[in-house]
């Protein structure tokens, strides 16, 4: 792909691996339980760090959680828990470690009343992405009225690390707003 004569969101800067993130993955409404469950795993794990160093992490993650597997996460044993804590691939933080499989759990909570996670995740905005026209990364909000909501909704059915900058973050990643700036190519594209 040629990502030299693109205009785009500019913090991906000259990065590769945030370019190809920017362009194929941020923003793409994602509607699959599996992919949502990524997301949601990565955005617990990022809480206090850049998104960077996560991403970087990705592949260790990936094979450290089962290929983020939530039925799989939701039934670690303790042992499993601290052979993650000794995993120098990822984020050793023994409280997002944990957090990995309460949300597991809780992420199948809510499929059995909703029938998928999807559903219920994307009844917040009624389907489809929220088109957002901001003109530079400077108009993006950490947070809105509708991350806080989403926020304690999920911590009221017993989520970790969501708290509403979390949330919002996740909604970018998966789609549910389009906060691509009007300049950047993707905008239009998602």
């Amino acid at each position: 792909m040629d990502t030299t004569n693109k205009k785009r969101c500019n913090w991906p800067k000259d990065d590769a691996l945030y370019i190809e993130y920017h362009d194929k993955e941020w923003g793409v409404p994602v509607y699959e339980d599996a992919k949502i469950f990524e997301f949601l795993l990565l955005e617990t794990f990022q809480a206090g760090l850049s998104w960077i160093t996560i991403l970087r992490r990705r592949e260790n993650f990936r094979a450290a959680f089962d290929n983020f597997d939530y039925k799989k996460i939701a039934n670690y044993s303790d042992e499993k828990l601290v052979e993650l804590k000794l995993d120098t691939g990822i984020i050793r933080n023994t409280l997002k470690i944990k957090a990995a499989k309460t949300n597991a759990i809780a992420f199948m909570e809510v499929q059995k009343e909703f029938g998928t996670f999807s559903k219920y995740i994307w009844d917040f905005v009624d389907g489809k992405p929220i088109q957002n026209k901001f003109t530079s990364l400077s108009e993006i909000p950490a947070n809105t009225p509708l991350s806080d909501k989403i926020s304690e909704d999920l911590k009221g059915r017993g989520f970790k690390f969501v708290g509403s900058t979390i949330v919002y973050a996740h909604m970018q990643a998966m789609g549910m707003v389009n906060d691509h700036t009007t300049a950047c190519f993707r905008h239009k594209e998602v």
